[in-house]
């Protein structure tokens, strides 16, 4: 609830604090003492426009400040904490207005956007004044009330509702998006087609395009590499014509020089290794002898098969000018190809699919549409009792209310349904929308009706404030008003700015707000009365002047009102 709420240079109030409890508070004094801007700094607080004409005259800025007392795990206090705020003692909300017209804003003393104030305000205080009667000008709002009125049966049929209809939503998307597609998608599918054609009519093999290309580098000089390799072998081999004529190849004239130092070799050990390392290059010889004549021997010199790896490599090459830089990324292509294609194909199925499921979730949706409007008109019934006889304690003793449920033209988000409190405020006269039938005294009563008559099942607010609920009420009517209120009270905090006595009298603590000598509200401009001091304010009321007779009459007042408690 709210604890305390402090003004600063607004309007006509200097300082001020207002310190509120539980139950009901009525804030009384003379007119233009000041009362409503009270609310007005409360509205302030929950993110209402701000206005710099606001800023008393003279005064730089205006400051509001409230400190708000809530249980743990209360909605305002998990979502100020995810803004930053300091919340251990209690939320303490700011706002700033200055006479240039910049508002800033902060809870639990960081800075925040004045939305997040409004986000808050919901959660914390309903305010209600003449120009906000409940917000009864909008019919969403009454379909709101029902539902939040209906109790759990009615918000599981809403649930149940609400997710058939997203899921037909989405799959409604989904078939529209996937026919938006059908052109690009037919191309997509005939590009890719035609690329798995051509690489599986040439069946690239990993690695094939390198391999290829070694292979024709050999076969088209085959017949300069067999030469080569030919008189190489002879050059290290020599030809067996020639042995013994002083043209042996490498490996004869490497055996001569082994013998010349054989023997010889053995009477100094460095000489003996200098003939070990010419043995070892006789060795050496040899080989590569008997490789360059084995390469010679097996030089292909097929000119059909080079022909055809030359071919081979053309139509690699026709690939890879296309669907990648080599073969291996050629074959990458192919498989993400056909798995992209798979998918293609498979989305005329998931059409099939789609056009299935919308069929089937149609149905459903539409039962449980009329399931929840079942439940509505149920709950409409209930509803509709509860306020007409809040309103005959109210003094409306001939009123009636309705609760329309109405099917609309298609299903939304919320249903079928279109709900309208309306008002037929004598017998025989048809019912209206609550906000045009009533007068505005009516409307008055009206929403202190639907609000008492709603308070168990609707609001979790903890705090409800009336900015003169009473207007154009008097009498009988007045009381029943002032009843309705601590009614109300029981089950929330209720601050009312009244100026009737009969509303007054009811209060659980009764403050009055007074001017000094300049105009200003001071420190001391906000007190609470009690015993003689609000016989006075209450006789002040009721004849304008704490006369004999005024103060017999308010004490016959709280009196009745006692008794009637």
């Amino acid at each position: 609830m709210l604890q305390e709420i402090r003004i600063r240079d607004l309007g006509v109030i200097d300082d001020a604090v207002v310190e509120l409890h539980r139950g009901l508070t009525v804030l009384t004094g003379e007119t233009g003492a000041g009362k409503t801007m009270v609310v007005t700094a409360l509205l302030l607080l929950l993110g209402a426009r701000a206005d710099p004409a606001l800023v008393r005259a003279g005064a730089a800025r205006a400051v509001v400040e409230g400190l708000v007392d809530l249980g743990p795990g209360h909605p305002a206090l998990e979502r100020a904490a995810e803004a930053g705020g300091d919340i251990e003692d209690g939320l303490v909300l700011v706002r700033t207005v200055s006479s240039e017209g910049r508002s800033r804003a902060h809870v639990g003393g960081r800075s925040a956007p004045a939305g997040l104030l409004a986000e808050l305000g919901e959660q914390l205080v309903a305010v209600h004044g003449q120009a906000d009667q409940w917000r009864l000008r909008h019919p969403e709002q009454h379909r709101r009330l029902l539902d939040d009125f209906g109790g759990p049966t009615l918000a599981g049929a809403g649930a149940a509702y609400r997710q058939l209809h997203a899921d037909h939503a989405r799959a409604a998307a989904e078939l529209s998006r996937l026919r938006g597609l059908g052109r690009e998608r037919a191309q997509e599918i005939e590009l890719l087609r035609l690329g798995l054609e051509r690489i599986e009519a040439v069946d690239p093999q990993p690695g094939e395009d390198v391999a290829l290309r070694v292979e024709d580098e050999r076969l088209t000089h085959a017949e300069e590499l067999r030469l080569a390799a030919q008189s190489a072998a002879l050059l290290v081999t020599g030809d067996d014509d020639s042995i013994g004529s002083g043209a042996d190849g490498v490996v004869g004239v490497l055996g001569q020089a082994r013998a010349a130092l054989h023997g010889t070799a053995d009477n100094d050990p460095d000489l003996a290794d200098l003939e070990r390392r010419v043995a070892e290059l006789g060795y050496l010889a040899a080989d590569v002898g008997s490789d360059l004549s084995r390469y010679a021997a097996t030089v292909d010199l097929d000119p059909g098969r080079l022909a055809w790896v030359q071919q081979r490599r053309a139509a690699l090459a026709g690939l890879t000018a296309q669907y990648g830089a080599d073969v291996d990324e050629v074959l990458s292509w192919s498989a993400d190809a056909a798995a992209r294609l798979t998918e293609l194909l498979g989305a005329d199925d998931r059409v099939g699919e789609l056009e299935a499921r919308i069929e089937r979730l149609g149905a459903e949706r539409a039962e449980a549409a009329k399931a929840l409007t079942a439940e509505r008109e149920r709950a409409a019934a209930l509803l509709a009792r509860r306020i007409t006889a809040e309103l005959a304690a109210l003094g409306m003793p001939r009123a009636s209310v309705h609760v329309d449920v109405t099917t609309a033209a298609e299903l939304g988000p919320t249903g079928a349904d279109e709900v309208e409190i309306r008002l037929a405020a004598n017998p025989g006269m048809p019912a209206r929308s609550v906000a045009k039938a009533a007068s505005g005294g009516e409307l008055s009563r009206v929403m202190l009706a639907i609000e008492v008559a709603t308070a168990g099942e609707v609001s979790e607010v903890p705090t409800f404030v009336f900015d003169e609920v009473d207007a154009g009420v008097g009498g009988r009517a007045a009381l029943d008003v002032g009843a309705r209120l601590a009614e109300l009270a029981r089950h929330a905090q209720v601050v009312v700015v009244t100026h009737l006595a009969q509303v007054a009298a009811y209060a659980d603590r009764h403050l009055v707000v007074t001017k000094s000598e300049d105009g200003h509200i001071t420190t001391s401009g906000v007190v609470a009365v009690e015993g003689e001091e609000r016989l006075a304010e209450l006789a002040r009321m009721m004849a304008g002047a704490g006369t004999a007779a005024a103060l017999e009459n308010a004490r016959e007042l709280l009196e009745r009102v006692r008794g009637v408690g």
